[in-house]
């Protein structure tokens, strides 16, 4: 803390003699995490069902990314990438895992019991860097990186703000008893009911009374959400840096009947039970995208917030996606199809896997008056972000020693950048998987280890090896024909990884 403080300090006597002489300051980062959403959910990656009118404008003022990779295949370890700039070989989380001290997590969630592994107090967090770098920081919707009491918990990693989950499990329900309100829990009102359930024996699922159970009064996206807004309100006279991690689309499906209605009719919509995760509905795919579509409807709400406060041309809007959607290894679960919609666009499969569906995710960089409208091809990743902001608001020194993310901002401002080395990723559940990816060519590992997951899928081993350029649906299986290819790929992963204690990967360390 005293290091933070003197950093922040040093940083401000910069600043104000810069405000002396030119009236200006750093600007604002408002950067928006989706839990969930696929690569294909928004209008302006070929989406022709969900309505995204706020992020299909941030896009179009802005620089839409076509190979961003979020930093895992499921939430925890790609949140971890996003937080430390850490590619998965070393970062400290790399699997979803309740916290130890968390092991009277009901259905239905406790405070005093919840959590998941804790990110260790020596990583410095793309919160700790910019609150280093002199801005005040706030964070929104769903943590998942240390459960309260941990060293992993918000207002110990650089948040002066924190508003919303912090526990996954519990954010698996829309309707909650109870958010964190910084480090006090606050009771909302919403009954008890727990996740995930099905319809009972007698009742009729085409009865759509009988899913009012599942549903509260407190839509926890809407107040974390205003939170946000106040947030950014308050803090108008400075720079601020907000992460926006919120809990849309992930399932249930749960949203408000005046959203839902949006969508209701539309398609062929029979009921969802229950029974194969999480909670029933009666229109699931309506829900699907009216979630969304609500989601979009804030987003444009902080847009127009921002723009009403004269911030328009002083703030970086960013939006991306934690992992691919329900798709693939998931489909069937939790009532969504995300077939029907195209979630994971032109890519193959989903959440859970190393194939592009599961980690290529939307990314969105927009700040009016800056940066050129565009669309870039660069292969980036999550570890990357933390660099590329910094970069952006001109605080690069801010950045730790020793991350793995390479600043895009060259990208961002038009100018010729060159390509990374390679993309790294391993995930040691559904299965085992390695991935790295080189220029056109990508190496992917299935079959590491017995740790399954909810795609119960065999443990099967297999070497393949893409050209992502002429098949980006990862169709043909070129490992034979190059095994040349295979083995600098091969080497290249060994020596980008270092093994881990506390998420060991046995095929991978030994």
């Amino acid at each position: 803390m005293l290091r933070l403080f003197c950093l922040s300090f040093c940083w401000l006597l910069a600043v104000n003699c810069t405000l002396g002489a030119s009236g200006d300051r750093p600007p604002n980062i408002i950067f928006i995490i989706a839990d969930d959403l696929g690569w294909g959910d928004l209008g302006c990656y070929g989406q022709t069902k969900i309505r995204t009118p706020n992020l299909d404008k941030m896009a179009s003022e802005g620089v839409r990314l076509t190979q961003m990779h979020s930093g895992n295949a499921v939430c925890a370890p790609s949140r971890c990438v996003l937080m430390t700039g850490k590619h998965p070989g070393h970062a400290h989380i790399r699997d979803n895992r309740q916290w130890e001290k968390a092991k009277g997590l009901s259905k239905i969630g406790k405070p005093e019991f919840e959590g998941q592994e804790p990110i260790p107090d020596n990583e410095i967090t793309m919160a700790e860097a910019f609150k280093a770098a002199g801005f005040t920081t706030g964070g929104f919707g769903k943590w998942g990186l240390g459960g309260p009491g941990s060293t992993g918990e918000p207002l110990k990693q650089g948040f002066d703000r924190w508003y919303g989950y912090n526990c996954q499990g519990v954010a698996h329900n829309f309707y909650p008893t109870y958010l964190w309100d910084d480090a006090n829990p606050v009771s909302l009102n919403n009954h008890p009911f727990q996740v995930p359930d099905a319809l009972k024996s007698d009742e009729d699922p085409s009865n759509p009374q009988v899913y009012a159970r599942f549903r509260g009064n407190d839509y926890a996206p809407d107040l974390i959400d205003e939170q946000a807004i106040a947030f950014a309100t308050q803090n108008k006279e400075k720079p601020f840096f907000i992460y926006w991690p919120t809990t849309v689309p992930h399932v249930s499906l749960q949203v408000p009947e005046e959203s839902l209605l949006e969508y209701t009719g539309k398609w062929d919509d029979p009921p969802y039970p229950g029974g194969k995760g999480y909670l029933p509905h009666h229109k699931p795919k309506a829900a699907y995208a009216a979630m969304i579509t609500r989601m979009d409807r804030d987003i444009g709400q902080m847009m127009a917030t921002i723009d009403k406060l004269g911030l328009g041309e002083h703030t970086i809007f960013c939006f991306t996606s934690d992992n691919g959607p329900l798709t693939g290894t998931h489909q069937g679960l939790a009532g969504t199809d995300c077939e029907f919609f195209d979630s994971n666009g032109p890519f193959r499969d989903g959440k859970g896997t190393l194939y592009e569906g599961g980690f290529r995710v939307p990314g969105i960089v927009r700040w009016k008056g800056h940066i050129k409208p565009a669309v870039s091809d660069r292969v980036c990743g999550f570890e990357d972000w933390m660099p590329t902001l910094l970069d952006l608001v001109s605080a690069s020194s801010k950045a730790p020693s020793g991350i793995d993310g390479i600043s895009f901002a060259p990208t961002l401002r038009g100018e010729t950048q060159s390509e990374r080395d390679y993309l790294y990723r391993e995930f040691p559940s559904y299965g085992g998987q390695q991935m790295i990816r080189s220029g056109k060519w990508k190496l992917l590992k299935n079959g590491l280890s017995s740790k399954g997951g909810k795609s119960k899928r065999a443990a099967k081993q297999e070497t393949a090896l893409y050209d992502l350029e002429s098949d980006p649906g990862e169709t043909k299986n070129l490992a034979s024909e190059n095994p040349a290819v295979v083995s600098r790929l091969e080497s290249l992963a060994a020596s980008a990884r270092t093994p881990s204690i506390t998420f060991p990967f046995p095929a991978l360390d030994k």
